[in-house]
């Protein structure tokens, strides 16, 4: 149940940090903005999954399954960077009374209802500097949510997006795939003219278009923390 967060009705909220399937990280992908590329692909293969209306979002894997975050350890998240969709948890952008307004999913996981986590607001009623650091990743990745629908839009335009399958032969001989999700086509994008990649990195769209072709050599290593916990 999504609210919109106060210091009155949410006074004594306390929110979860650590990472952990019991807290609700037990997830094969994330969407992430096209400002993160840099950073996600050192750790993450970053793919295109289609969206309701058509186009595109850009998202990291964790897993190759449904439920499945090979990067979920007893230690916590093994990865240095989690995509902002990810940081921002519980928490989530609303618009009230014309204004963008901080919004808390009372039904997450993440919601301590003890002593556990860190405070939301001070005894004071101000907020925290949890708190300001959650605002601060909401408006980073509103910002880049536009900057991201733009790059997606363009790579439809030059049809610079293709299906594929992987395919993963397990211990016992059976066999997984992963469908559904698109990856930068290479050999249209070497196809290009001139111009047109001229265009694109009068954009800045160039870098993170090969951060992402990059990144796609982490599949090696997601296949085979994905086998290893299937022995």
């Amino acid at each position: 149940m999504l609210q919109l967060l106060n210091n009155i009705q949410h006074k004594d909220l306390r929110v979860i940090t650590e990472r952990g399937a019991q807290w609700g990280d037990d997830i094969m992908s994330a969407p992430v903005t096209v400002d993160e590329f840099r950073k996600l692909q050192a750790h993450y293969p970053i793919v295109f999954q289609p969206d309701d209306k058509g186009g595109f979002v850009p998202a990291v894997l964790f897993g190759l399954q449904e439920g499945e975050n090979l990067f979920l350890t007893e230690g916590g998240w093994a990865a240095d960077y989690l995509p902002l969709s990810v940081q921002r948890l519980p928490f989530s952008i609303g618009i009230a009374d014309d204004e963008l307004r901080m919004m808390v999913d009372m039904d997450s996981k993440r919601i301590s209802h003890g002593a556990e986590g860190e405070a939301v607001f001070m005894p004071h009623g101000g907020t925290t500097d949890f708190t300001e650091n959650a605002n601060s990743v909401l408006r980073t990745l509103h910002e880049g949510m536009q900057a991201t629908a733009d790059f997606t839009q363009t790579l439809m335009a030059h049809d610079l997006l293709e299906s594929f399958v992987l395919n993963v032969e397990r211990p016992d001989g059976s066999h997984g795939q992963l469908v559904g999700y698109y990856i930068i086509h290479e050999e249209r994008l070497a196809a290009l003219d001139a111009s047109i990649v001229g265009l694109l990195h009068q954009a800045d769209y160039l870098q993170p278009i090969y951060m992402a072709i990059a990144s796609l050599s982490n599949f090696t290593k997601l296949i085979k923390r994905h086998l290893a916990r299937q022995e």
